[in-house]
C-alpha cells in the first residue's frame, strides 16, 4: 500500500527514475557539480516549474499544492515565482486560490515581477467570487511601492464598499499597509475607515479596529458614535477582534469616564456606622449594582456600565488572550469591589501550556500587590507542583508570598517548609528568601521565623545554610534586641561556610554589631585575615569593612590587624579591593595628614543603618498595562502606548447618541392635522413606528440603552404597537405618544404621563392631558401594563439590566411569590431571547414546596459559645427581601446562666456574587429563653459556604452556614410537552445520568424520598412509573429538570440544567437518599 502510494505520487508529480522520492536528489544525481563545495544546483524545482507550463490544470493545482506545501514549511520558494505569478490567470478556480496564497507571501519580496501582473490584480478585483477579490487586494497591499499607490486608493476603495464582509475585511487590513507607504494619504484613508467603523458585520468590526489603532488612534471622535454598537457585538465578533476591540475600549474608557474608585476614601470616612446599618439593612451589597442611592459621591456612566456588563460573558472564551484582555479591563477600568470577578477564569488559565502559565501567573502577581483580596480565595492553587518548571515555580513564590495574612501564614509557612527541601537549589535559595519576606511584612512570626532559619543552618546543602544565613541578616537588621546569641552561632559556623554571600553576611553583621560581641569580633577578623588572599572578592570586601568598624571601636587590639589587611589589599588583583583599601586607610589610619572626614570616621561607618525595604520585583510593572509585552518584560517595548488618565471631569455622553432619522416636515404636517381632526390612520402611524423601531434594532446604541429615559421610550414605542393592534384608542394614544417623543423626549415625567394616557382616545392640546388620565381607569381597567412599567423600569434601570443575572437583588412585594415579580417583564423580554431555557415563559409556573424541612443543623455549640445554642433549617418559602435568596431560619437558646446581649451579624466573608441579608439585632435573650430569626442567603447557585460572624456584647463567633443543592431550588411546574423541549434544548454535557437498584420502593415512597432532597414541583406525566420534576434555580433561574424512571429492579435518574454541577450533585444526593432508604 505504501509503496503504491509513493509511485502514484511519482507519477502525478512528473517524478521519473531511482527509487528516491525527491526531486531534488534526482537533479543532484545528475549534476556534474553536485560533489562540489560550490554547487549551485541549477536544475532545482524544474519539475514543479514544467507542471506549472503545463495546460492540464490537474498537474498546475499538484504543483501548486506542493509549493504551498514548502511555504507551510518554512522553505524558500521565491524561485517559482515567475512561473507561478503566470498563473495568476488561470481559470480553475482551485489553482488560483493558491496562486494568490504563494503570491501573498512572496510579492513584497518580488516586487518588480508582480508589478508585470497588476492589471491582472486590478481584473480580479471585479471577479464574481469574493475569495479573489479577497486575495487580489491582499496581493496589491503586499506590493508596497509608491508608484501604486494612486491605483491602491481606488481599489481600497472598492473594497470597502463591497458587498462581502470578507472583502470589506481585506480592505480594512490593506489601510495600514498603504498608510505605512505613504502617510500623506491619511485623511483619505481616515474616510475610507470611518465607513468600515459604521459597518454591522461582526466579520468586519475587529479589523477595523486594527486599523484604527495603526491608522489614527488619535482620532477618539471616530469611536463616539460606535461606541454602543460595538459594546453589544463584542461577543459575537472573532476571538482576536474580541481583545483589538477590548484593549482599544480600555484606552477609550480611560479618556471618556471617570474614575469609578476616585470617592472610596470619602465614602469611608463620612459616618461610616450609618452608611453601614442603612445598606445592611437595604441592600446587602451594591458591587454589582447600578443604581445611584447605593453611591452618593459617585454615580457609573451607564455607558461605562455596559463597557463592564457586556465583557464579563468573554471571561468564559476558550481563548486565553480574550480572557486576559476583559481581565485588564477590569483592572484598570472597574471599580475595585468588580475585578473580583476576573479571578476564577484566570485560575482556569493555570492549566494551559506553560507559556501560558507564565503571562497569566505574572499578571496575577502583579494583580495580588494592590488586591491581595481578590486571590486570597483561590491560594491553593498557588501551591508548587512537582512537575512545574523553575520560572513557574517563582512566580507562584512570589504570589504566595503577596497572599500571606496573619490568617493563613502558619499554612504558608508549613507549605514552604517543604519547598525548602526541593533538590533544585534555585528553588530551595528561593523559598528560604519567601519565608524570610513574610516574617519581615508580619511582624508576630518574625522570631518563629529566625528560629526555623537557624534550623536550617546545620542543613548538608550549602545553597541552604548560605541562602538561610542571607536571610538572618536582614531579619537581624529589623530586629531591635535579641542579636547576641544568633551573631555568635553565626561566627562559629565561618570557618564551614563556602558561599561567598553567606560569609559576607557574617562578616558583617560581626562588623555592625561589633560592641555587642567584642571579644570574638576581633578573633573573627584574625582568621579571616589568614585566608583573606584565597577568598572571593565579595568576602574581601566585607573583610575591609570588618578591619575599618574594628579599628574604630577597639583600637587596641585589632589595629596591627586592620594595617594587615590593608596591606594584602593594596596588592590585591581586584581594582576594587585595592580602591577600597585606599580610601579606608585614608580614614581610619591616616596618619599625620588627616583630612576632614577622618574625624568623622566612626559616625561614618557606625551610623544607624535602616533596615533594608523587602520589595516584590513586580512593584514596579503596575506601571504598564496588564497582559502587556511592556508588563511581561518589566520594559517599554517598541509601539506600546500607556494608558491615559483618568479625566476630572468626563466629556458629555451625549456624543455617543446616534440621531434617529427624523421624518420631513410636511409629514409631521400631515400628522399634526390627523391628530387635531380626529382622523384614524392606522397604517400610516404603524408604519411610522416600525421604521422607528427598525432604525433603533439597526443602530446598537439604541438598543442597548443609554440611559433610562431611552430604554422607556422604546419599551413605550412597542407597547403602543400592541394596544394599536387591539383597540382604536390605543392607536390614537399612540400618535399622542410619538408626538411627545419627536418633540420634548427628555423628560421621564413625561414618559409617564405618556403612558398613563394610553386609554384616551384623542388629544387636542396638552392642557386635556389630566382629564384624558382621570378615563384610563374606567376605559380600560384591565390595562394595568403602564402602571407596572415605571416600578420595573425603576428596579432595573434599561432593558440591558435584564440581561445581567447578577445584579443586587432588588425588593420584592410583601407575599409576593416568584413568578409575580417577573410578570411585569414580560413583555419587554419577549423580543429579546435571551436563551433557550429563559424562565420569562408565561408556560412555567411557580408553585409552593411540597416538603418543608424540619430538620434542625448546628451552627453553634452551647459548650464552645458560652451557653448560646444556634441551629438553622432551611424553611423553603420565598424570601421578601429578595427572590434570588435562600430563606433560612435561625434559632438561638440561651442556655447559660446570665442574659445575652445585642445579638447580631457581624464582618460577612461571602464568595464573589453572594450576599447575606442580615435579622434585625436581638437586644436581650433571658436566660432558658428562644428565639427565632430569619435571614436570607443569595448563594450564587454555588455549593460554597456562606461565612460570618455572629456577635454578642461579648463574644465573637466564626460560623458557616451550607445549603444542599436542593435548597438552592425553587419549585415551578409546567405541561410535559415543555418539560420534553427543555429537556432536548438541555442535553450533551448539561444532562447527568444514574441507574441504581431500589427494592421495594413504591411511586409514593418514591416521591416523598424526592421532595425531602430538594425542592422540585412535580409535572404532569402520560407515561406509566415515570416522574417528572422542574425547578429553577434561585440566584440566576435556570432550569433544572429531573426525570425518574422506577422499574421491578432499579430506578434511573436523569437531571437536565445549565447549571452542572448542580445537577451534577442532585443526582448525588438522591443517590444517597435512595440508597439509604432501601
Amino acid at each position: 500500500m505504501a509503496g503504491n502510494g509513493v509511485q502514484g505520487f511519482q507519477n502525478s508529480s512528473g517524478f521519473s527514475g531511482g527509487d528516491t522520492t525527491d526531486s531534488l536528489d534526482n537533479d543532484r544525481s545528475h549534476d556534474p557539480a553536485s560533489s562540489g563545495i560550490f554547487s549551485t544546483d541549477l536544475r532545482r524545482h524544474d519539475d514543479l516549474k514544467e507542471m506549472l507550463d503545463s495546460s492540464d490544470d490537474r498537474k498546475k493545482l499538484e504543483a501548486m499544492k506542493r509549493i504551498v506545501g514548502l511555504v507551510a514549511k518554512g522553505k524558500d520558494a521565491s524561485p517559482l515565482f515567475p512561473a507561478v505569478v503566470k498563473n495568476v490567470v488561470c481559470k480553475n478556480l482551485e489553482v488560483k486560490k493558491l496562486v494568490y496564497v504563494y503570491l501573498t507571501r512572496y510579492a513584497e519580496e518580488q516586487q518588480d515581477v508582480a508589478l508585470l501582473s497588476i492589471a491582472t490584480f486590478q481584473r480580479s478585483m471585479k471577479d464574481p467570487n469574493q475569495l479573489i477579490r479577497a486575495s487580489a487586494l491582499r496581493v496589491l497591499s503586499s506590493i508596497r511601492i509608491p508608484v501604486i499607490v494612486p491605483i491602491m486608493m481606488l481599489v481600497i476603495k472598492d473594497g470597502v464598499a463591497d458587498m462581502s464582509p470578507y472583502v470589506r475585511k481585506a480592505a480594512a487590513h490593506a489601510i495600514p499597509k498603504l498608510y505605512s507607504v505613504d502617510p500623506e494619504q491619511k485623511e483619505e484613508l481616515v474616510s475610507f475607515l470611518e465607513k468600515l467603523l459604521a459597518d454591522k458585520t461582526t466579520l468586519v468590526i475587529g479589523s477595523a479596529i486594527q486599523a484604527f489603532e495603526e491608522l489614527c488612534p488619535e482620532r477618539i471622535d471616530l469611536i463616539h458614535k460606535n461606541y454602543r454598537k460595538l459594546c453589544s457585538l463584542l461577543a459575537d465578533v472573532e476571538e482576536w477582534g474580541q481583545v483589538i476591540i477590548i484593549n482599544m475600549l480600555t484606552r477609550y474608557a480611560r479618556t471618556q469616564f471617570v474614575d469609578p474608585n476616585q470617592s472610596e476614601g470619602n465614602d469611608q470616612s463620612a459616618e461610616p456606622v450609618k452608611e453601614k446599618a442603612f445598606y445592611s439593612s437595604n441592600e446587602d451589597s451594591d458591587s454589582d449594582s447600578d443604581e445611584g442611592p447605593s453611591k452618593p459621591v459617585y454615580m457609573m456612566d451607564p455607558d461605562h456600565r455596559l463597557l463592564l456588563k457586556n465583557s464579563k460573558p468573554l471571561l468564559n472564551s476558550r481563548n486565553s488572550a480574550v480572557i486576559m484582555a476583559v481581565v485588564q479591563l477590569y483592572y484598570h477600568c472597574a471599580p475595585k469591589s468588580e475585578v473580583g470577578l476576573v479571578a476564577r477564569a484566570m485560575i482556569r488559565l493555570l492549566k494551559s501550556h506553560k507559556e501560558i502559565q507564565y503571562v497569566v501567573l505574572s499578571n496575577i502577581a502583579t494583580m495580588a500587590l494592590n488586591k491581595k483580596g481578590v486571590f486570597e480565595p483561590y491560594i491553593k492553587s498557588f501551591y508548587i507542583n512537582a512537575n512545574d518548571a523553575l520560572h513557574i515555580k517563582l512566580l507562584k513564590l512570589e504570589i504566595l508570598t503577596s497572599l500571606a495574612s496573619e490568617h493563613n501564614v502558619s499554612v504558608m509557612i508549613r507549605e514552604f517548609q517543604q519547598y525548602v527541601l526541593s533538590t533544585e537549589s534555585d528553588f530551595s535559595s528561593a523559598s528560604i528568601q519567601a519565608i524570610g519576606k513574610i516574617a519581615s511584612g508580619i511582624g508576630d512570626i518574625t522570631d518563629a521565623c529566625l528560629g526555623g532559619l537557624i534550623t536550617l543552618l546545620s542543613n548538608k546543602n550549602e545553597t541552604v545554610v548560605g541562602e538561610s544565613i542571607v536571610v538572618i541578616k536582614k531579619l537581624l537588621q529589623m530586629k531591635s534586641s535579641g542579636h547576641k546569641d544568633i551573631i555568635v552561632h553565626l561566627a562559629h559556623m565561618l570557618d564551614k561556610i563556602t558561599v561567598a554571600r553567606a560569609k559576607g553576611a557574617i562578616l558583617w553583621l560581626i562588623g555592625e554589631y561589633c560592641d555587642k560581641v567584642p571579644k570574638i569580633a576581633p578573633d573573627v577578623l584574625r582568621k579571616a585575615a589568614k585566608v583573606f588572599i584565597q577568598e572571593d572578592d565579595l568576602v574581601k570586601l566585607q573583610t575591609l569593612n570588618l578591619a575599618a568598624k574594628l579599628c574604630i571601636t577597639n583600637p587596641k587590639q585589632t589595629q596591627l590587624l586592620c594595617q594587615y589587611v590593608f596591606n594584602l589589599a593594596k596588592y590585591d588583583q581586584s581594582y576594587d579591593i585595592r580602591d577600597r583599601a585606599r580610601l579606608l586607610r585614608a580614614l581610619i589610619l591616616p596618619g599625620d595628614n588627616a583630612g576632614a572626614l577622618a574625624k568623622h570616621a566612626k559616625k561614618i561607618f557606625l551610623a544607624d543603618k535602616p533596615a533594608p525595604v523587602v520589595q516584590s520585583r513586580f512593584k514596579e510593572r503596575d506601571q504598564y498595562q496588564l497582559s502587556s509585552l511592556s508588563h511581561t518584560i518589566n520594559n517599554k517595548a517598541h509601539g506600546y502606548n500607556e494608558l491615559p488618565v483618568w479625566p476630572e471631569v468626563p466629556p458629555p455622553s451625549s456624543v455617543r447618541n446616534v440621531e434617529v432619522p427624523k421624518p420631513s416636515t410636511s409629514v409631521l404636517l400631515k400628522a399634526s392635522k390627523d391628530t387635531k381632526t380626529g382622523k384614524k390612520e392606522k397604517g400610516f402611524y404603524s408604519e411610522t413606528e416600525s421604521e422607528e423601531e427598525s432604525s433603533s434594532e439597526e443602530d446598537s446604541s439604541e438598543e442597548e440603552g443609554s440611559s433610562s429615559e431611552e430604554g422607556t421610550e422604546d419599551s413605550g414605542a412597542e407597547d403602543s404597537e400592541e394596544e394599536s393592534e387591539e383597540d382604536d384608542s390605543g392607536e390614537e394614544e399612540t400618535q399622542t405618544k410619538s408626538k411627545h417623543k419627536k418633540e420634548v423626549t427628555s423628560s421621564e415625567e413625561e414618559e409617564e404621563e405618556s403612558e398613563e394616557e394610553s386609554s384616551s382616545e384623542e388629544e387636542s392640546s396638552e392642557e386635556e392631558s389630566s382629564s384624558e388620565e382621570e378615563v384610563v381607569p374606567v376605559k380600560k381597567p384591565p390595562k394595568a401594563k403602564p402602571v407596572t412599567k415605571p416600578t420595573a423600569k425603576k428596579e432595573t434601570g434599561n432593558l440591558l439590566d435584564l440581561l445581567d443575572f447578577e445584579q443586587t437583588p432588588s425588593p420584592v412585594p410583601n407575599g409576593a411569590a416568584v413568578t409575580h415579580s417577573a410578570a411585569p417583564l414580560q413583555p419587554m423580554m419577549a423580543d429579546l431571547t435571551l436563551s433557550p431555557t429563559s424562565p420569562a415563559s408565561s408556560k412555567v409556573k411557580s408553585v409552593a414546596a411540597t416538603f418543608i424541612p424540619t430538620e434542625q443543623h448546628e451552627l453553634l455549640n452551647r459548650m464552645t459559645s458560652g451557653g448560646l445554642s444556634t441551629s438553622y433549617r432551611f424553611t423553603r418559602s420565598p424570601n421578601f427581601y429578595s427572590e434570588k435568596m435562600t430563606s433560612v431560619e435561625l434559632t438561638f437558646t440561651n442556655q447559660s446562666d446570665q442574659p445575652i446581649t445585642n445579638v447580631k451579624v457581624g464582618e460577612k466573608r461571602l464568595q464573589a456574587g453572594m450576599h447575606l441579608h442580615e435579622f434585625l439585632p436581638i437586644e436581650k435573650l433571658e436566660v432558658g429563653s428562644t428565639l427565632t430569626v430569619t435571614i436570607g442567603i443569595d448563594f450564587n447557585d454555588t455549593l460554597q459556604p456562606a461565612e460570618f460572624d455572629l456577635m454578642t456584647a461579648e463574644r465573637t463567633y466564626k460560623v458557616k452556614v451550607k445549603a444542599p443543592v436542593g435548597e438552592l431550588l425553587t419549585a415551578v411546574t409546567m405541561s410535559e410537552n415543555d418539560f420534553n423541549s427543555l429537556k432536548g434544548k438541555l442535553g450533551g454535557m448539561n444532562e447527568t445520568a444514574a441507574t441504581l437498584d431500589v427494592e421495594g420502593a413504591g411511586i409514593s415512597q418514591l416521591q416523598s424520598i424526592i421532595t425531602k432532597v430538594a425542592n422540585l414541583g412535580q409535572v404532569p406525566s402520560s407515561e406509566e412509573h415515570t416522574l417528572l420534576y422542574a425547578a429553577h434555580t434561585l440566584s440566576t433561574k435556570c432550569d433544572v429538570l429531573l426525570k425518574v424512571k422506577h422499574t421491578d429492579s432499579n430506578v434511573t435518574l436523569s437531571v437536565n440544567s445549565e447549571k452542572i454541577v448542580i445537577g451534577s450533585m442532585l443526582v448525588k444526593d438522591l443517590k444517597t437518599a435512595l440508597t439509604s432508604h432501601s
